[in-house]
């Protein structure tokens, strides 16, 4: 089977999972009478939660501004439009990581900023926010462990831990890039004695050398200043805290169920979709909603209640700004999407 083969039989089988998921939860209720509970949504109740989503959205940009402006001048507006692309990449790949690879070329597109310093940016991004996921995941699994059957902790276990080796392993990467450059003036020792096209092999890779050297030394620079950590810490807790957990509380309200202790909300809507990091379906699309509806089941919320609700959180946190990102994806500058 070729390379080729191999990948176009992963992806339909991911967009396969997808499917099956969401069927399953097309079965889990009553969809008239979940379209009566959205509807019965008062006015003021549904603005409220437009504005909670709008603020969280702004959050999430404001965690590329805070790693932005240290680098070079940037306008909010630009953080923004950094933002939605990045969300519509990550709902066309795998998972939430793959995604952000295409970050660095966004960056540099959006910004100008050399693309060594536009890898070091994106990669302390998400270095950072798969930290603070995982402290705050963690937190929510310890509160539900006896609430949950232990095959979805065990679940809920690996994705959480997953988040912390993402995490660290990038931070540790980001800092240590210049371990490989020993490595690379091998290479390009080997390479210059190559005939013909040694010489251009070897340039290449001393290219590479200086970008590693380059991109560690802005990244340790991010990396050491605590004003860009407490300025993320801020934009993530609005986005992912503040916003998703006023917003099911409001929905949750207004179908007259309650949750106790409504505090602890927000970290259990942050344990129900730590799947979205494991590349099951693209996006976690299909996988996500169903994790969440099994956990908040668990917790005592009636699957006909929560799974509208895990639709509205989802389509207005994650998919509309996702849509929202492909006009400001098609204007990229494409010539600027090379590490040239």
């Amino acid at each position: 089977m070729t390379n080729r083969a191999r990948d176009l039989g992963i992806t339909v089988a991911q967009y396969g999972l997808a499917v099956v998921a969401l069927a399953w939860l097309l079965t889990q209720f009553d969809i008239g009478s979940a379209i009566d509970l959205l509807a019965g949504v008062e006015t003021e109740t549904a603005l409220a939660v437009v504005a909670v989503s709008v603020l969280g959205i702004c959050g999430r940009a404001y965690t590329w501004h805070a790693v932005m402006t240290p680098l070079a001048p940037a306008r909010f507006r630009t953080a923004a439009g950094t933002t939605l692309i990045v969300n519509f990449v990550n709902q066309l790949l795998p998972s939430r990581l793959s995604g952000r690879l295409a970050a660095p070329f966004v960056l540099r597109s959006q910004t100008g900023m050399a693309y060594s310093d536009a890898a070091a940016a994106s990669a302390l991004h998400t270095g950072v926010f798969a930290l603070y996921y995982g402290v705050a995941a963690t937190a929510g699994l310890v509160l539900a462990i006896p609430l949950l059957r232990p095959e979805l902790l065990l679940l809920l276990a690996l994705a959480t831990s997953l988040y912390f080796v993402a995490g660290l392993g990038i931070l540790f990467g980001g800092l240590n890039l210049s371990y490989l450059d020993r490595l690379i003036g091998w290479l390009s020792g080997v390479a210059v004695r190559v005939p013909r096209v040694g010489e251009g092999l070897a340039s290449r890779l001393d290219g590479l050398l200086k970008f590693t050297d380059s991109s560690t030394t802005t990244f340790r620079s991010l990396a050491s200043e605590p004003a860009v950590w407490l300025r993320y810490a801020v934009g993530w807790a609005v986005d992912l805290i503040l916003a998703p957990g006023v917003r099911v509380g409001l929905l949750l309200g207004s179908f007259g169920v309650g949750f106790e202790p409504l505090v602890a909300l927000p970290l259990y809507l942050l344990v129900a979709y730590t799947v979205t990091l494991l590349p099951l379906t693209p996006g976690g699309i299909g996988v996500t909603e169903a994790t969440a509806t099994a956990v908040f089941v668990a917790l005592g919320i009636p699957a006909e209640v929560i799974i509208p609700i895990i639709f509205v959180d989802r389509f207005l946190s994650i998919y509309l700004p996702s849509l929202a990102g492909w006009y400001p994806s098609v204007r990229l500058d494409v010539a600027s999407l090379t590490t040239e």
